[in-house]
């Protein structure tokens, strides 16, 4: 949840936003709530072996010892050595059974020659509805978790040349938009996905060639062709999506709604999402159309095919299907991904800005970069319903309270937790809602050599942002999928349910 306090008085005051923290479980020290109940539970069993051996005992806190070192081993990123140890062999046993490697189309193995997404989106299904104002958008379904997803594009207006006052504006009605999200029926998460990627020119030029008068002079003849050369290069194509994911599954007073009522249901919210959006600074927010959405999966797969993507939609549209709008091979690798004619690294964030930033502290981040082809930055919402956010809120201020008592003296940073966990609660308690988020950031260059520089570039791009980023080791396929604007909900797709990593 973040909270926004202004600093300094005056016509130059600017405000700053935070107070968002990790959530954590009450535990001894550094342990979470299972870790501890693990660890009390093998002293009462040490203790009472005693009676029996003092050597059975020794054992045995050995055990207990060996057991919880690899949960108390945190790197950096505050990953546990036995989230390392788990990732590293989940990883060995892909590239042993070869699920490391897809391939697809007329030599592949996918049914019928088709090119469908790999990995977690292989069993997605797309069709086309249309809502409550007669627009056709695109209907994305998961048959296996019941989940369904509508994109929207956006015309996000930027920041240059706009006052401060209408960007604190755009911000609040953003932290509005969000927090009426959680009162939103079967809504599971939000994604928003800022892809920057070259620009063809092809766009301009054709919008040019189609406004040019017969009889026009010939020195703006001239001028034009100037602008058709040189224009294009070096400039960025900058979109905007916003994905919304719904559950199809059974809720109190409602039975499990199949593709066709969620299509009715979604159809009939969409125009009032979309007005929402416009006050926040997205500018036009419209539902994307099946082949739109199509064509911008394919061309993340494989940018080489963008100018043709762009030229046939210039001449009366491409057609492109769900079916081929997957790679026709991938490669999976540690720390890197090959697909197509293409190689990506996605980053995850491990820590949020610390204290309080500026609106502006994405800037960087979110711009084109020379150094990377293709940038996609994607902040993914989980927010919580009211019922939720106020137990929610309540125990953390109830942990952080007691990880505050555990020491004597009392650390700056246990401190700091509960005066903000505090504030959460009180502002929670005012009306404002609670939001999970994360943030992933998709790298992608034409040559596996141009990822060194790619890697650079990134390094330099997090320290301004004051955010923490680290690369989704062992699973980038899972990783590049969900940093795509397809409605990915990566943690109900986890072998190991959310609630149990929470509390590790």
């Amino acid at each position: 949840m973040a909270a926004s306090d202004l600093k300094g008085a005056g016509p130059a005051a600017q405000r700053t936003y935070g107070n968002w923290r990790r959530p954590r479980t009450a535990g001894i020290g550094q342990l979470g709530l299972a870790p501890t109940l693990l660890l009390l539970g093998g002293l009462c069993v040490v203790v009472l072996s005693m009676l029996v051996s003092i050597v059975l005992a020794l054992v045995l806190a050995v055990l207990v010892a060996l057991v919880l070192a690899p949960l108390t081993i945190r790197d950096r990123h505050g990953r546990t050595l036995l989230t390392r140890m788990s990732t590293r062999l989940a990883w060995r046993g892909s590239v042993a059974r070869g699920s490391n490697l897809y391939r697809s189309g007329p030599l592949g193995r996918t049914g019928h020659g088709t090119c469908t997404l790999p990995g977690v989106a292989a069993s997605s299904v797309l069709s086309e509805a249309q809502d409550s104002y007669g627009r056709p958008f695109a209907l994305l379904t998961y048959p296996n978790s019941n989940h369904h997803v509508v994109v929207l594009t956006c015309d996000a207006d930027g920041a240059s040349l706009v006052d401060q006052q209408q960007i604190d504006v755009w911000v609040a009605y953003w932290g509005q938009w969000l927090a009426g999200l959680a009162t939103e029926p079967g809504l599971v998460g939000v994604s928003v996905t800022v892809e920057t990627a070259p620009d063809s020119g092809l766009r301009l030029q054709n919008e040019v060639r189609s406004n040019l008068a017969a009889d026009a002079p010939e020195l703006a003849r001239t001028m034009l062709q100037q602008v058709l050369e040189e224009y294009p290069a070096g400039s960025a194509q900058i979109s905007t999506r916003v994905a919304l994911t719904y559950s199809g599954a059974a809720r109190p007073g409602h039975p499990r709604r199949t593709v066709d009522d969620m299509a009715v249901d979604i159809g009939n919210r969409l125009p009032g999402l979309t007005s929402g959006l416009s006050m926040t600074g997205a500018g036009a927010a419209r539902p994307m159309t099946a082949v739109e959405l199509a064509e911008a999966v394919r061309i993340a797969y494989d940018p080489a095919v963008a100018t043709l993507v762009e030229q046939a939609r210039a001449a009366g549209g491409s057609g492109l299907t769900w079916q081929d709008a997957g790679p026709h091979g991938a490669e999976e690798r540690w720390e890197s991904y090959r697909h197509d004619s293409a190689s990506s690294v996605t980053w995850a964030m491990s820590e949020a800005p610390r204290g309080e930033v500026l609106s502006s502290v994405l800037t960087g981040l979110l711009a084109p970069h020379p150094d990377i082809a293709r940038k996609r930055v994607t902040l993914l919402y989980r927010p919580h319903d009211p019922a939720s956010a106020a137990r929610i809120v309540e125990r953390d201020r109830k942990d952080a309270r007691f990880r505050a008592m555990q020491s004597a003296a009392g650390r700056a940073r246990d401190d700091l937790a509960l005066q903000a966990a505090e504030q959460s609660a009180q502002e929670e308690a005012s009306g404002a809602g609670v939001v999970r988020f994360a943030l992933l950031a998709t790298a992608t260059v034409s040559s596996p050599d141009a990822l060194p520089r790619a890697l650079a570039a990134m390094d330099n791009l997090a320290a301004p942002a004051r955010i923490h980023l680290r690369p989704v080791t062992g699973s980038q396929a899972a990783a590049f999928a969900a940093c795509l604007p397809i409605g990915l909900v990566l943690p109900l797709h986890l072998t190991v349910p959310a609630s149990v990593r929470d509390n590790m």
